[in-house]
């Protein structure tokens, strides 16, 4: 399963209701996108060391997907058909929702917007 940035904080705040989907993944993947958004947040972050310190431990356990040509072909297409229904959304969630696309994965997030973006599948926790 593809991290949002919500489902990455939520793991290293250690938050229940993410312990589930977590376990029963076959995969954690965390997009590169995904993971710019989290160094942005905690270099702001007054806990910024416990964060930090935290994905030095937990960052080895998972993949990082970097975007492709492949993933710049299912961005256009994803961004095309939201523009479409009238339902943009988040430039980098696109991103993601790319990725999970192309590595046909579901993304656990609590972004609903996700559920727009034809042929990819959401967990939320």
């Amino acid at each position: 399963m593809i991290l949002d940035t919500n489902a990455l904080s939520a793991w290293a705040e250690g938050l229940a209701a993410i312990e589930a989907p977590l376990r029963s993944a076959d995969r954690l993947v965390i997009p590169s996108v995904v993971l710019g958004e989290y160094y942005f947040g905690i270099r702001q972050s007054r806990r910024r060391r416990r964060y930090e310190d935290w994905l030095t431990r937990y960052l080895p356990e998972t993949e990082i997907a970097t975007i492709t040509s492949a993933t710049a072909d299912a961005y256009a297409d994803i961004r095309l058909d939201l523009k479409r229904l009238g339902s943009p959304i988040p430039p980098n969630d696109v991103w993601i929702a790319s990725l999970a696309r192309q590595h046909a994965l579901q993304i656990l997030s609590n972004d609903r917007h996700f559920d727009l973006v034809e042929g990819i599948g959401r967990i939320p926790f």
